[in-house]
């Protein structure tokens, strides 16, 4: 059995479906480990993940860390019961009106008290040593900001086996362009960062995607983007940007589109152009 098998027994369920003793032995966890000097801040954004957020909180309410941590919510402008799950787990959470995974992860930013800072995606699982293995490596004086690799799980129209080959193709890529462009390689949902670095610049709301390897792209002048490939601080998260298509297709896309212009990832920038489609109100 995987280690987030059992989360998967509420993911995508209404939250009124969600058993009273898992949200009852979640939010005391939850509380337990809220440190009133967190050295650690693990901040989970939500836009309409009513559904998904409790499976999320159930993982990091089982994280083991040495850190003093604590975990904080984002509620970015929800119309479900996303703001409900917030209260019933009992983590401190506030409310983002202006609609962007940019302003939400500011928010969180803002209101986090860590002097390092992990970006949480509320439709993700995570592993019981991902703060803590990340963290070796982001306390590293060189490093101002850390990256992982991150898994799908298998259902009905994604099988095991193609998912591996799936996430090879993507990591070996992924592994040959953090060389020069590592700041394409970051993926929200398995980012974390210097929060002394971060709050000298701003984390761009003006974009609909990219938000992540914008600030990534900004903290590179106070050191390195390192990656962490360790098996046991990989997320496992859902089909939102994978959808239910063969994995098959889901891969040729994305070849045609890295195809273009890919001599890029043999060479070093420090500016990308912004794509019109991109722009929050185009």
């Amino acid at each position: 059995m995987s280690w987030y098998s059992k989360y998967l027994s509420i993911y995508d369920k209404p939250f009124d479906e969600v058993p009273s003793d898992i949200i009852e032995s979640t939010r005391s966890r939850l509380a337990s480990m809220q440190s009133p000097e967190p050295l650690v801040s693990v901040v989970v954004i939500a836009y309409n993940e009513a559904k998904r957020l409790s499976a999320c909180l159930w993982s990091l309410s089982e994280l083991q860390s040495v850190y003093p941590l604590e975990i904080l919510g984002v509620n970015n402008h929800s119309c479900d019961e996303t703001e409900q799950v917030y209260q019933a787990f009992g983590i401190p959470y506030f409310n983002e009106q202006r609609k962007s995974p940019g302003y939400a992860r500011q928010c969180g930013l803002d209101h986090s008290r860590g002097q390092y800072h992990f970006f949480i995606d509320a439709d993700t699982f995570y592993p019981p040593l991902y703060v803590d293995i990340l963290m070796q490596t982001l306390q590293k004086k060189e490093v101002s900001c850390v990256g992982a690799f991150w898994s799908y799980y298998p259902d009905a129209h994604h099988s095991y086996w193609g998912l591996k080959v799936f996430e090879f193709i993507r990591d070996t890529f992924l592994f040959v362009q953090h060389f020069k462009r590592p700041e394409l390689c970051i993926r929200g949902m398995v980012f974390a960062f210097n929060a002394t670095y971060a709050r000298q610049e701003q984390i761009r709301t003006d974009i609909r995607r990219g938000e992540d390897g914008s600030l990534a792209l900004a903290l590179k002048k106070y050191g390195r983007i390192a990656f962490v490939r360790n098996r046991q601080a990989r997320p496992v998260t859902g089909y939102g940007t994978l959808g239910n298509g063969s994995l098959f297709a889901s891969l040729l896309k994305r070849a045609q589109i890295q195809m273009k212009g890919i001599s890029r990832i043999f060479f070093k920038t420090e500016k990308y152009e912004d794509s019109e489609d991109n722009l929050v109100g185009s």
